[in-house]
């Protein structure tokens, strides 16, 4: 019998894990060994003691502990043990059963994103040849990732403004949302933290704008070396990123395992997933819809009347990452099957895809830009704001810089939402509101960094004069 195809594999698995994530919710449960968690958690005794009324008893949702713990607890004492009691609590044995699979893949994954950055950009530039061929590749990346970008946004924008789903929306659906705020940074911090202080420290947590910045500049100053030791270390880091494209297609093999680890927990771990959806439904359609124009329309067009090339041939080609994109959450994660399906598939050449994609991974944000503009337009009409024209001119600017600044990890989006709220002064608590379904959301609007992220690449080949697989 012939072996399907690897993106039916991961479809499949995709289907199956929602289906075992429905049939096996998770449970909490305070009891003898969930204490005892706790205590190896460091939870205080008395908080503890303060637990014993619990003891027993099973939560079938995460928000119906939290309410016993606020009955339970001071302000103070739920804010400081929340996570950890949630941690210690969770019991859900069959889940626990398959999601060590998405662990090991996602882990897998981020082992080799750092030296897979670091190799390929420096293998790319340096075949770039020129540092003037560098500069004109620069600017044509740039350009493309703020154009989509800019068009991305002002898509949610004219959504959100004709929907209008935030109009009677009930505020007591937030959550809380402690440490986001201390997590914003301002346009002038990311700028400066692209400089590493210490290149180490920056591997070591996979700060990947200082990695980029770090490895074109190495890359470039290897061209203005002697021949003999530029041809050295040309061919080092040559070899490198084809041993690093070697692992990465051992580590393809297990995807369809490690997307249904990942997807069966996340659908488990969701609080009465169908009520969820119907509640916030108008907004998740207003963004879904506008990442759909945004894939599905203008990213074609672009592709097929700039590039040359045909834009579901490619789309095609594309389904592996894809899918483990909206599975993972993080263009960081998919980066490896990106480079290897636009490279492998459409054609596109080493030298365009080191430079693009990493790039692209790490600051071309399309779905993001367009989540928070609409998030925030949401935000607004939740509390009664009136947006003015300014205001909305000011949320397409920061939700631009802002996508720049978010990291290629899930849910980074709504990290930096808090920055766009800041600069039209809507409360930060607002955030709350679209908590509860930002898990899902982030799936889609990942989706669509990845898809921007290779059209980039496919467009860009085409403007240097490449022939690919998927030409008109």
């Amino acid at each position: 019998m012939k072996k399907p195809a690897l993106h039916w594999q991961i479809l499949i698995a995709l289907i199956l894990a929602i289906i075992y994530g429905i049939i096996f919710p998770t449970r909490y449960v305070i009891d003898r060994p969930s204490i005892n968690k706790m205590e190896k958690k460091m939870v205080k005794q008395d908080v503890i003691l303060k637990l014993k009324d619990l003891e027993g008893k099973t939560f079938t949702t995460q928000k119906s502990l939290e309410k016993a713990l606020i009955n339970q607890l001071t302000q103070n004492e739920f804010s400081k043990n929340y996570p950890k009691i949630i941690k210690a609590c969770y019991s859900n044995a069959a889940i626990n059963a398959v999601s060590w699979m998405g662990d090991i893949f996602l882990r897998a994954l981020k082992m080799i994103i750092i030296p897979l950055i670091l190799s390929s950009l420096i293998s790319g530039i340096t075949n770039i040849g020129s540092g003037s061929n560098l500069g004109r590749l620069g600017i044509k990346t740039m350009s493309y990732y703020i154009m989509t970008s800019i068009f991305a946004i002002l898509t949610g924008l004219f959504l959100v403004n004709i929907i209008k789903p935030g109009v009677g929306i009930e505020i007591n659906l937030s959550q809380g949302v402690e440490g986001l705020v201390d997590k914003q940074k301002g346009f002038f911090d990311i700028i400066t933290d692209i400089v590493p202080d210490n290149i180490f420290r920056a591997f070591a947590e996979a700060d990947m704008l200082s990695i980029i910045f770090f490895a074109i500049l190495f890359g470039f100053f290897i061209m203005k070396i002697d021949q003999k030791p530029r041809q050295l270390l040309t061919n080092l880091f040559n070899s490198v990123f084809d041993v690093m494209m070697k692992i990465v297609m051992f580590i393809i093999k297990f995807t369809p395992l490690g997307i249904f680890g990942i997807v069966a927990k996340v659908v488990a771990d969701q609080d009465d997933l169908i009520n969820l959806i119907s509640s916030m439904s108008l907004y998740m359609g207003t963004v879904i819809a506008a990442l759909a124009i945004h894939a599905f329309i203008t990213l074609p067009i672009l592709t097929r009347y700039i590039g040359k090339v045909r834009p579901y041939a490619h789309f095609k080609n594309m389904s592996t990452p894809l899918l483990t994109a909206f599975s993972t959450s993080s263009s960081g994660a998919t980066l490896p099957l990106t480079i290897n399906a636009v490279e492998q598939k459409s054609g596109v050449s080493n030298k365009i895809s080191s430079f693009t994609l990493p790039l692209g991974a790490t600051i071309n944000m399309d779905g993001t830009a367009l989540y928070e503009c609409v998030a925030a337009m949401f935000i607004a009409q939740a509390y009664g704001f009136e947006m003015t024209m300014m205001n909305q001119v000011i949320i397409v600017g920061t939700a631009l810089l802002a996508s720049i600044g978010a990291a290629a990890i899930p849910m980074a989006g709504l990290v930096m939402i808090t920055v766009i709220l800041s600069a039209v002064g809507l409360p930060l608590e607002g955030v709350g509101l679209i908590l509860a379904v930002d898990r899902i959301l982030d799936m889609f609007r990942t989706t669509v960094n990845v898809w921007s992220d290779s059209c980039g690449s496919v467009i860009i080949a085409k403007t240097e004069g490449e022939r690919l697989n998927v030409d008109i």
